[in-house]
């Protein structure tokens, strides 16, 4: 089973909290991070894209790094681990996308991919006057759908005539193409439409797990990607999503994310709820949806678990043995001392990553 970490590109993780680590974004902080991954054997690094911030006491996600940037100088300082790149399909065009890529690949031949983003909060966007207006909620796939047939063109042929509702190219070329003709796309989407589209256009989705300590929770939309996978006739596999806390005891680790939850930074989540709202045709599947409820999603409603180095490896093995799972991402409270107590201390007893 594939291991990955959702990187800190922004600060503060994924803990929209008073009481957890607080820090800001750097390379440093990243380089240090994937290459104590790297050390301990974790198969691949993500970044996302986040152009706005939540505010609040904590600012949270005000500050944030650049996904392509980074993650080309992240290629640059390891050897083996693959490296995901986000991009916004509303700021980036996809022929300027599939050239970056196709730069980050020759950095680290056949160890990059790019997670498609659609952009469902207006805030990001209209900031920049790029924002196309409410109908975006109910065509952002098609334009997905566009992107990346674009993209897949031209790196597999070099040229791309692609005419469609969003994008038209005349004559577009790309040279040199990657090594192999082809980079790796993930999706996240949550919908029946979002998993329709990975189903067709990507090689892996991720899934967000949810409820503290429920590992198995996220096996019913796991379920949703794999049939329609079967019916896109395609290989396409999930990447379940999950935080970690933990310590030496179970006990230990739920005073930790009780504080973290007790502390809660109430004014980020009422900014992160009201752009979820934006969306009125989302269904309750939706990203925009899932991360706001229950009440006080100080986790963003991942899937969390909380427990001893034990429990927790139990919990991941429960994880990877639901059908149609190719990986597990992680995100940490403390992201260098998570992956450090994940080598040595979790990992060693996970039954899928024996090899």
């Amino acid at each position: 089973m594939d291991i990955g970490v959702f990187i800190p590109i922004g600060n503060n993780g994924w803990l929209i909290s008073k009481s957890s680590p607080q820090y800001l974004p750097t390379f440093e902080l990243n380089k240090a991070i994937v290459q104590k991954a790297e050390e301990h054997g974790l198969d691949f690094a993500l970044s996302m894209i986040k152009l706005k911030g939540f505010g609040g006491e904590t600012e949270f996600w005000d500050h944030c790094l650049e996904s392509f940037t980074l993650m080309a100088g992240l290629a640059a300082v390891t050897e083996r681990i693959k490296l995901y790149a986000s991009t916004p399909i509303l700021v980036l065009p996809p022929a300027i996308v599939a050239r970056m890529a196709t730069t980050v690949d020759s950095i680290a031949p056949g160890r990059f991919g790019i997670n498609i983003v659609t952009g469902w909060a207006p805030g990001e966007y209209s900031q920049m006057g790029l924002w196309p207006g409410d109908e975006h909620f109910g065509n952002r796939y098609d334009r997905a759908v566009e992107y990346v047939t674009v993209m897949k063109e031209l790196w597999r042929d070099g040229v791309s005539d692609f005419k469609g509702e969003f994008y038209e190219m005349d004559d577009c070329v790309l040279s040199p193409r990657p090594a192999n003709g082809h980079i790796d796309i993930v999706a996240a989407g949550q919908s029946n439409t979002g998993m329709r589209f990975a189903a067709e256009h990507a090689d892996y989705n991720f899934i967000l797990g949810s409820g503290v300590n429920t590992p198995l929770a996220f096996s019913d939309t796991t379920a949703t990607l794999v049939d329609a996978a079967r019916e896109s006739g395609r290989d396409v596999g999930a990447l379940s999503l999950f935080m970690v806390i933990a310590d030496e005891t179970d006990e230990a680790a739920q005073a930790k994310w009780r504080d973290y939850h007790d502390n809660a930074d109430r004014a980020a989540l009422a900014y992160m709820a009201g752009e979820s709202a934006s969306d009125t045709t989302a269904d309750d599947s939706s990203t925009a949806r899932t991360i706001v409820l229950p009440e006080g999603a100080v986790n963003f409603n991942m899937g969390t678990l909380v427990g001893s180095y034990e429990s927790v490896a139990r919990m991941l093995d429960e994880v990877a043995e639901v059908d149609g799972t190719k990986g597990i991402m992680l995100v940490f409270d403390d992201f260098l001392a998570g992956i450090e107590n994940f080598g040595t201390r979790i990992q060693p007893l996970m039954k899928c990553r024996r090899a």
